[in-house]
């Protein structure tokens, strides 16, 4: 019997309110005791979709929202499968919704954007050591859970549900950052392609009647990446995070003292590797965990008047969205277009060669709609046939990967095309 509750409430639910789905059943028991820990209840000071609320007001939705419809879409797809015969036990299926609801737990402030730049983790690698921590912490009711999120558990398609093409994580990101962002041409029939899943041979399908619903949910993951998630401008605002606290890095490296929390202060000072977290994960997960949205955005904001007049320029134009220009490209820039453009900001900033990474940003992003490379979407044709996405429909899934290349500079470089009052560093 669970220590923690009665008998006589065992079976019962908490209800949230969820502004996407209506109503979601929180039960009682391991599920509700870790979105209870602090390691969880973390999420709700990380942004889903990082600065694209610089773009879309809206979209300040964190990941403590997106975890929960996640898990919320897992337990219909549960509900589903079971009912069209598939063998799903008490136990498998605790653990999937665990593996879906820690599955972004080892997420960083603001997301993906400082995923690379405060620790040389990903948050995967992460979100499993804390998983490792948390199976301690409650004593082997994880174990399963784990299983199922390294892809080491028999039923192959419990781990699809949690990380494949079609798994509940993408049902719920789109549906909720379209929801938050008010760009509807991400909106996803999530309702009706659950109800079209199944399973064969232990993998994850899809009912024929269902591919229309397949290629509009491809169709909306693409348009979403390039009309939210690599918005221009959003991209923008993350390439100037990242160099503005890696110019912080710099400075702490250089001996400054500078203004910050005790969570981000020890990252500026340390920069841990997967090595230092498996040699001393209890420790780095703790001060990790400490960490958030509000530390980085509370350092920006001391460092507007820092003495450092780069690390003050980059936080300012942050706080008061001065933000640089991006061109997007699809070639690579041309050497002398760069060139140019390198002189024209050195001679604008007045500094020297050494502040040019912090102010001509140059890159790529590159997203395919739909990938055939592993793991394609299998569908069940009313043959019986289980055939490959790719070859069930005569729709061209945009397969190919497109590759934008960008420069990202300061406005005031070119002063009459700025029309801001940003000034020089």
């Amino acid at each position: 019997m669970d220590e923690k509750f009665p008998a006589h409430i065992m079976n019962q639910k908490k209800i949230l309110n969820d502004p996407v789905y209506g109503f979601v059943d929180l039960p009682y028991g391991i599920l509700f005791d870790l979105i209870e820990h602090p390691y969880f209840q973390r999420l709700r000071r990380i942004k889903q979709t990082s600065l694209t609320h610089y773009v879309y007001p809206g979209a300040l939705h964190t990941r403590f929202h997106h975890a929960i419809g996640a898990l919320h879409l897992m337990q219909q797809a549960i509900e589903v499968l079971r009912s069209k015969g598939t063998v799903i036990s008490e136990d498998e299926a605790e653990g999937a919704c665990i593996a879906i609801l820690l599955h972004d737990i080892g997420h960083g402030p603001f997301s993906h954007t400082l995923e690379h730049t405060l620790i040389r983790v990903t948050h995967e690698e992460l979100s499993l050591l804390f998983m490792e921590r948390l199976n301690e912490i409650f004593p082997g009711k994880l174990s399963l859970a784990m299983q199922i999120f390294r892809g080491r558990y028999p039923k192959k398609f419990l781990t699809q549900l949690v990380s494949g093409q079609l798994d509940m994580d993408r049902m719920d990101y789109l549906n909720r950052d379209s929801f938050f962002t008010g760009v509807h041409e991400g909106v996803i029939g999530y309702d009706r392609i659950i109800k079209m899943l199944a399973v064969r041979d232990d993998e994850l399908v899809v009912e024929e009647k269902g591919i229309y619903s397949i290629e509009k949910f491809l169709i909306a993951r693409r348009l979403m990446y390039w009309q939210v998630y690599l918005h221009k401008t959003v991209l923008s605002a993350e390439q100037m995070l990242i160099v503005a606290l890696r110019r912080a890095k710099a400075l702490v490296q250089e001996g400054a003292q500078l203004p910050a929390s005790k969570a981000l202060g020890f990252f500026l000072h340390h920069e841990p590797n997967q090595a230092d977290f498996v040699r001393n994960r209890d420790s780095l997960l703790e001060h990790f965990a400490a960490l958030d949205d509000y530390d980085v955005t509370s350092a920006l904001k001391e460092w507007m008047d820092n003495e450092d007049k780069l690390l003050a320029f980059l936080s300012r134009s942050l706080i008061d969205r001065h933000l640089f220009r991006l061109e997007f490209r699809h070639q690579p820039f041309e050497a002398a277009y760069v060139a140019a453009l390198r002189q024209r900001i050195l001679d604008w900033s007045g500094l020297a060669e050494w502040a040019l990474p912090y102010l001509l940003l140059e890159g790529r992003e590159s997203n395919a709609a739909y990938t055939t490379s592993k793991d394609e979407i299998r569908i069940l044709h009313k043959s019986g046939q289980v055939m490959p996405m790719s070859q069930s429909t005569d729709y061209d899934l945009q397969s190919r990967e497109v590759t934008k290349y960008f420069l990202c500079y300061p406005k005031a470089v070119f002063p009459k095309e700025s029309g801001n009052n940003e000034t020089n560093p």
